[in-house]
């Protein structure tokens, strides 16, 4: 259809939700919602002919049926984009929806709606805050300290609605507090305010388990934002609860878990060293041995990574928890998951977690590998031996590289640490586990003459 027989239905429609039976009134409204969730250009009809504005206004005065279709309505044409969800916020919508709130029975389908229209941009965002859910009286005259303590109320207020024995209630609730929180750190530091970390970790004990993902994303977008926000969730308890649920949750359930731990990990040394010492570091080991999915294991790798690159004992955690082969495996050459894995062998000076990598990582890898055996070899005689001993020399030298790149230059420099000293060693033979002989070079204080 063209777009004027398009604005002919729904001017029939607006004939419809005006009719005397309230179950023709309550059929319409429905239809309608389904239409305007189907297109956006009859979302955008609705909203001009103020058949939005006339439903927003009728909400007080009809039963429960019809403002719940009234709900679906101003679900559907906020959800389209930023500027229908101001429109539901410039006709009355968060107010209607408010007072839809206080009804039991149409809870559940008012408290989706605030989700949707906090989700498209940061102005309707801070409307669902400074219009306020349960319609708080609400001035734009009022002095700043009266502005800070309305919204305050807000949060807490549906914080309080977090303890609702429904399970769906609780959902919506957490998802509204999700979308508020992800705009700005202005919103984010409102909910924290609420003394939010408390209150929804005991949600973490709820049998609903789209109800604990929920509680987990929150925690994700608040600490995104800064370190201060992470040291505030780390001070709190936050580390243990997030590695309790990855123990307990499995597949795509788990990638808010993972992604708090890297974004916490990200902000600092400090509060990267917090991660591993709750155990968290190992929690990723075992998530990224346990899922299948590349897109879970893209999340691990990424954290581990936010871990890892910090110090040489941020990286050392990493290869002793014997990642760093299991993270070249799943490197497929994706710039993200390269820079991760570059950045924790750049700071890795534990020789042995990195000897495993000199079997088959792909060159451009390969080279940080070799140049971190490069930095230390030269300056510790022990590692030198152990280099010997353990056969890493051996597989240096059985390398080829392209004279004059920068993997014939590392290899060179390997090379090198050995050469000087060739007449202070000698070679020594025995058994191995498996009776066969191997033979390695030991380095000795003796002198030329004496060896």
């Amino acid at each position: 259809m063209d777009f004027h027989q398009k604005e002919k239905i729904i001017s029939q429609f607006r004939l419809l939700t005006l009719d005397e039976d309230p179950s023709i009134q309550h059929n319409a409204v429905v239809a309608l919602g389904h239409l305007v969730e189907h297109s956006e250009e009859l979302a955008m009809i609705v909203v001009k002919k103020d058949i939005l504005g006339q439903l927003i206004k009728s909400i007080p005065s009809q039963d429960q049926h019809y403002k719940k279709a009234a709900a679906f309505v101003l679900r559907a044409v906020a959800n389209h984009s930023p500027e229908l969800s101001q429109a539901v916020v410039d006709c009355g919508g968060l107010d209607a929806l408010g007072i839809s709130l206080k009804d039991p029975e149409v809870k559940e389908a008012a408290a989706l709606a605030p989700g949707n229209i906090a989700q498209q941009d940061a102005m309707p965002a801070q409307a669902v805050v400074d219009a306020d859910a349960v319609s708080l009286p609400f001035s734009l005259n009022t002095s700043e300290l009266v502005w800070e303590e309305v919204n305050m109320d807000t949060i807490a207020l549906l914080v309080q609605m977090i303890h609702s024995p429904d399970a769906k209630v609780k959902r919506q609730v957490l998802s509204t507090l999700i979308q508020i929180t992800k705009h700005s750190v202005e919103l984010a530091e409102m909910v924290i305010a609420a003394d939010i970390f408390s209150e929804v970790m005991v949600c973490l004990q709820d049998p609903d388990e789209y109800v604990k993902k929920d509680v987990i994303t929150l925690m994700w977008e608040v600490v995104r934002h800064n370190a201060e926000f992470a040291q505030r969730f780390v001070n709190c308890g936050g580390l243990a609860e997030v590695v309790d649920y990855l123990d307990k949750s499995h597949g795509s359930m788990r990638i808010p878990g993972i992604m708090v731990l890297g974004c916490v990990a990200s902000h600092g040394e400090n509060l990267a060293m917090a991660v591993i010492l709750s155990k968290g570091l190992h929690q990723l080991a075992i998530c990224l041995s346990e899922e299948d999915n590349e897109h879970i294991k893209g999340a691990t790798v990424w954290s581990i990574g936010q871990i890892g690159h910090h110090t040489p004992e941020h990286a050392k955690a990493v290869a002793t928890e014997g990642l760093l082969p299991k993270v070249l495996l799943f490197y497929t050459g994706a710039s993200s998951l390269e820079k991760s894995l570059k950045n924790i062998l750049l700071k890795c000076t534990h020789l042995p977690s990195l000897e495993p990598l000199l079997n088959n990582a792909p060159s451009n890898i390969l080279n940080h590998v070799l140049g971190q055996f490069s930095k230390v070899l030269p300056h510790d005689s022990e590692a030198r031996q152990e280099f010997v001993i353990s056969g890493g020399l051996s597989k240096v030298q059985e390398m080829e590289a392209e004279p004059g790149s920068a993997l014939w230059k590392q290899i060179n420099a390997i090379k090198s640490c050995f050469q000087e000293k060739i007449l202070y060693y000698f070679p020594f033979i025995f058994h191995c586990q498996n009776n066969s002989l191997i033979n390695y070079s030991k380095e000795c204080n003796l002198t030329k003459n004496k060896s």
